[in-house]
Formats: C-alpha cells, structure tokens, sequence
C-alpha cells in the first residue's frame, strides 16, 4: 500500500508533550530542545507502512499515539509478527548503535503519531545523560525478553501452546486501555502465533468450546485467564 503520510498539523513540544515515554522525563530542558529540533513529527493513517524490513534507517522511531504493528518478512507473503509498539515505545532503535537499515518493519494498525529522532541526535543524548540512557536499555531488555519468548514459541510448542502464548500477550496489561483485538485480523493473530489461518480459527473456537474465551466477531474476551496460562506452559 502506497504512503500518504503527512505531517501533524499540531506538531507538539517535547517539553510540553503529555504522552511522552518515561524515558524523556529524565532529559534536562535544553536536552528536550536539541531533541526537538532533530525530529521530525508524522501521522499515519491506518493501514500505512510506517517502515519496510530493508530499507534505509535514518531515523529511531517513537510512537505519541496510535498502535503499531512490527512484523518481520520471513518469506514471500509470509511474515511473523513480534510486537504491538504503543505509545511511549521505541523502534528500529538498533540504529542508534550502527544498523543501517530495518531489520523488520512496521505498519499503523489505527491512525498513529510518531516521531522520527535522528539516531546521531539520539545516540548524542545517550552518551551525555546516563539516566536517560538506562531507562532506555532498561525499556529494550523488556523487548528481548518477549522475543526470546517468540523464539521458544516457535521452536518448542505445539499449535495451542503458540495460540494461547500470542492471545495471553496480546491481552496483556500493557494493552489494557485499548482492545487490541479490533484491530487484528485472524491472520494476525495466526502470525503472532506462528500458525496457519486456519489453525488459529480451529483453536480459538475449540478454546470458546472450553470456555476459555469468548468469541464475538473480532472480539477476543478471555475468560479462563488461568486455564490459557496453563496451556501455554505445557507448550
């Protein structure tokens, strides 16, 4: 799908931004001004690829608003999908440290704000404010723990094992002021799973059958939280 990105008409402050990453809280006010004047501020319209895998980096990007897709292209029109990024999260942050392309691309899922940071900028305030350093590599330990979690996923469990794995994520805490659901196709969940289409029909209305969740057009409600905890350890 072709991009018909624009830049936001209410372009906002760094210093006066409300959804901020906690990351920046840490920044000094001159460091918030050298940061603003090295973005630049975009909306995307759902459905608009935000970044390819391959492309290149110039830019680390910071969702303001909006839910992000990040998947990585494992084959002609296959793909496996590896985080919903939301407000206040990081990506293609690899490139502050010398990447110099995306390793994995992104699309909105809803209409998104995000800022493109330069990554020397970036890199810049890394090195000068250690603080704001720590809370970052703080952040991104987070991240490598969910994909080694996808690894395990992938390579050790069975198909209700995945399905019940990529449902508890995506219903997770960090999801808890947005039904992320809505805006997820079967084939989505299917790729967080790491399964076919059909697969992920199959099990979610076996686990609807058990009671574990209910199913109402994209809604996914779960209901036996514990049950899904249990298949997703066995694996």
């Amino acid at each position: 799908m072709a991009e018909r990105v624009s830049v936001s008409q209410n372009i906002v402050n760094c210093r006066e931004c409300r959804n901020n990453s906690l990351c920046f809280q840490n920044l000094y006010p001159d460091e918030l001004e050298f940061l603003n004047e090295k973005k630049i501020q975009l909306t995307y319209q759902k459905g608009e690829n935000i970044f390819k895998q391959g492309a290149f980096s110039p830019y680390v990007m910071h969702v303001v608003e909006g839910i992000v897709l990040v998947y990585l292209q494992t084959g002609y029109e296959k793909q496996v999908n590896l985080r919903l990024a939301t407000a206040g999260d990081f990506m293609a942050f690899s490139s502050v440290f010398g990447d110099s392309i995306y390793n994995y691309s992104a699309i909105a899922l809803k209409d998104s704000l995000i800022c493109m940071i330069d990554k020397a900028a970036l890199n810049k305030l890394l090195l000068k404010n250690h603080d704001f350093a720590m809370r970052i590599t703080s952040k991104n330990c987070r991240n490598e723990a969910h994909l080694l979690e996808i690894i395990k996923n992938v390579s050790f469990k069975q198909m209700r094992g995945k399905l019940a794995t990529a449902l508890i994520y995506l219903s997770g805490d960090e999801f808890s002021g947005e039904n992320v659901f809505q805006y997820l196709t079967r084939q989505d969940i299917a790729d967080f799973a790491s399964i076919s289409t059909e697969s992920a029909i199959r099990f979610l209305k076996e686990f609807e059958k058990e009671g574990i969740l209910k199913l109402k057009g994209k809604e996914v409600k779960i209901i036996g939280k514990d049950t899904l905890d249990a298949i997703a350890k066995r694996g």
